[in-house]
């Protein structure tokens, strides 16, 4: 007789089972857990709440809280620098200077930059630090800013169909983009977002491999129905439209949903409950810590 029992196969098939669920009884837990999608933080203007909007001190902060993208807007100078403001027109409290208010587009980027965009807080955030000093980057600026991390840059070409005179035409407000874009490499690190889809759709005819965002304030359409216009694969909806119908709806068409700006766990938990792709928010930090906390 063999010194040890030979097991006939359906022990052997039993027992090998019974090995493998006690060693990795857990595997499908942890499987589920590691798949699960996770919810991506956008920081708005940088970390508008802490730092001062749309600048390098923003930006690096937020960069140091772990966002998973920086968001900004452009605007473009006089003599054809694409600069980092979310409005067209300098005036305070976000950026003080040489007069009460002064269009972008009609300055050089040196007069731009006579105007301190970091000196007054922002009366909206009381939490908001001033830096005074601060100028308003460029985005070769923001851009220099890549390799202390692996962000993505949700950038805003804020371009307006009945104020003209405020910008480039969109073919070359997102040729200008594009440059600066292609001179640091970041194509896979792009999302181009915009509520005017003129801009959207003209980037895609150049670029067809930059991420497009549509984004909406006001819009009651479902969501595959703004991004068709835009020939967007994202979303942006304010974040009061998003219901879990409509996000449903925009991943049934294979499109991400990434609302704004939501900085409060009240306006949290409805857009993670309805599964949303990522969230915009003006205290990225905050947010970052709340979702660590209900993960835990």
């Amino acid at each position: 007789m063999p010194k040890y029992p030979i097991l006939k196969p359906m022990r052997l098939h039993l027992l090998s089972r019974g090995i493998l669920l006690a060693l990795f009884g857990l595997s499908p837990m942890l499987s589920q857990t590691a798949d699960k999608p996770k919810l991506l933080v956008h920081g708005h203007r940088g970390a508008r709440a802490r730092r001062p909007e749309n600048t390098l001190p923003a930006f690096e902060y937020a960069i140091q809280q772990g966002v998973d993208a920086l968001e900004m807007d452009m605007a473009v100078t006089r003599d054809n620098v694409v600069v980092i403001s979310h409005d067209p027109i300098l005036h305070g409290p976000v950026c003080t200077g040489p007069n009460p208010s002064a269009v972008i587009r009609q300055l050089t980027l040196a007069e731009v930059r006579q105007w301190d965009c970091g000196a007054v807080r922002n009366p909206r955030f009381a939490t908001q630090q001033p830096v005074p000093g601060t100028r308003m980057p460029t985005l070769d600026d923001v851009f220099q800013l890549a390799p202390r991390g692996t962000f993505d840059y949700n950038i805003e070409t804020k371009s307006f169909l009945d104020k003209p005179e405020y910008t480039p035409p969109p073919e070359e407000f997102v040729r200008l983009v594009l440059e600066k874009i292609r001179k640091y490499k970041l194509e896979k690190r792009i999302i181009l977002q915009s509520f005017d889809f003129r801009t959207l759709v003209a980037m895609k005819k150049i670029a067809p491999e930059i991420r497009l965002s549509a984004l909406t304030e006001t819009d009651q359409r479902d969501f595959p129905a703004i991004a068709a216009e835009a020939q967007a694969g994202i979303i942006s909806p304010e974040f009061h439209l998003v219901t879990p119908a409509k996000v449903a709806a925009a991943h049934a068409a294979g499109l991400q949903v990434v609302p704004w700006t939501a900085n409060t766990p009240a306006d949290w938990d409805p857009l993670i409950q309805a599964k949303v792709d990522a969230i915009i928010s003006d205290d990225p930090a905050e947010l970052i810590a709340y979702l660590k906390r209900r993960s835990r």
